[in-house]
């Protein structure tokens, strides 16, 4: 797998546009992407029982393979969720929209929106937006990276990602971009992604790598334990690679699904390094458990805690906070057999051995947490899975952003 300079646009047969249409007071607010072909997708979408209008659209789209995928339409600054019947036609009409200029069915046509919940999408300024970004589609580099940064909300940066492999003797890439920085739960698929590849994949193929790949990226990260409305994650796959289709679990399976993998790995913590207000990410990993699905539980409760978070927050290392939230994550552990070390660059101290705690330095605690990136082990004994969750300290700024974020 090489890792590349590129975009959603990068994959053959695909261009996006990103613009300012009115949305949002002065930031790009509309992105569009389309590929030359029918795409065959597949999608993660939030587990909130309340869904943003456009998430009930996207799902019944991508439920089956009926319904191939031409292009997708997102707007950022609001979410269309909460809005009634009004909303649900305003999403049908965003896609006959978009539709009618891509020369296509509206059930090809995926909507996606994030942002204010509770407010009716401003139809007359979001059609218009849409027949004056089309135009701006392209291929080149430019234009998906546009895209990229119109979609998103109180980001600090742009979020993408490109690599290429090689599926039986052809070159294939894979091309994403996200936006998450708050309402970010270890739940499925919790923010915006969308991902464009030329690989040539059958459907049931592609949700096999999707589902285990967000399994183990953006079901393991934790901005502030909100679950949003408009949660998804897309992947298009339009076969323009040309390589051998790809129908059951072979190697080129394998070379595709970890490609995928480290795209949505890459976007998923991005989204926790770029938390709102945050200073610094954390990546905790669980080992020696019994199962995955406890190893799991183990590190996104303790990306999860608000406690642990303030203390990194502090850089004091209050390693009880991280035993506290293992005992409350639901998982089957002996608490008397935890080892718990804390690591980043300035060097690793060892906190508790087997169920005892041990006297440190408290002054190189502090300088080991106040580094950017954070790193906690926690070992167990009694298995040989393991699972990593990733996070970010909480801090003045989240509040201060979360406090005023519709004025």
């Amino acid at each position: 797998m090489n890792i590349i300079e590129g975009s959603i646009t990068t994959p053959k047969g695909f261009k996006a546009a990103g613009n300012f249409v009115g949305l949002k007071k002065e930031k790009k607010d509309l992105a569009l992407i389309l590929s030359e072909r029918l795409s065959t997708a597949s999608g993660c979408f939030t587990q909130n029982v309340v869904k943003a209008a456009p998430v009930l659209w996207d799902i019944e789209r991508v439920k089956t393979n009926n319904d191939k995928i031409k292009g997708i339409v997102i707007n950022s600054g609001n979410a269309n969720a909460c809005t009634g019947t009004q909303g649900i036609k305003d999403t049908e009409t965003t896609a006959e929209v978009f539709a009618g200029l891509a020369n296509c069915e509206k059930e090809n046509v995926l909507v996606c929106s994030t942002g204010v919940i509770g407010v009716n999408l401003p139809m007359d300024t979001l059609t218009k937006g849409v027949k004056n970004t089309f135009p701006l589609l392209s291929d080149t580099f430019e234009s998906g990276d546009s895209a990229a940064e119109a979609i998103i909300t109180t980001d600090t940066f742009k979020k993408t990602v490109c690599v290429q492999i090689e599926l039986s003797g052809k070159k294939v890439t894979i091309g994403g971009m996200a936006k998450g920085s708050g309402m970010i739960n270890p739940n499925m698929a919790t923010m915006l992604c969308f991902i464009t590849t030329d690989a040539n994949i059958s459907k049931i193929m592609l949700d096999k790598a999707l589902y285990k790949c967000v399994e183990d990226s953006f079901n393991m990260i934790c901005v502030d334990g909100d679950t949003s409305t408009n949660d998804t994650v897309v992947v298009l796959a339009n076969g323009m690679a040309e390589n051998e289709k790809i129908t059951e679990k072979n190697a080129d399976y394998e070379t595709f699904k970890n490609a995928l993998f480290y795209v949505n790995k890459t976007l998923a913590v991005s989204c926790a390094r770029d938390g709102e207000g945050a200073t610094k990410l954390m990546e905790v990993t669980a080992s020696g458990v019994k199962t995955k699905a406890d190893a799991r539980k183990m590190a996104n409760s303790v990306v999860s805690s608000n406690l642990f978070k303030a203390a990194l927050f502090g850089a004091d290392a209050n390693w009880g906070r991280v035993l506290c939230a293992m005992g409350y994550s639901g998982a089957k552990f002996n608490p008397n057999f935890v080892t718990i070390v804390f690591r980043s660059k300035a060097g690793e101290i060892l906190l508790m051995d087997n169920g005892t705690p041990i006297v440190f330095d408290e002054e190189k605690a502090a300088s080991i947490l106040k580094e950017t990136e954070i790193y906690i082990d926690i070992k167990l004994k009694e298995g040989n899975e393991s699972a990593t969750a990733w996070g970010c300290d909480l801090t003045y700024d989240y509040i201060k952003i979360n406090g005023d974020y519709r004025s």
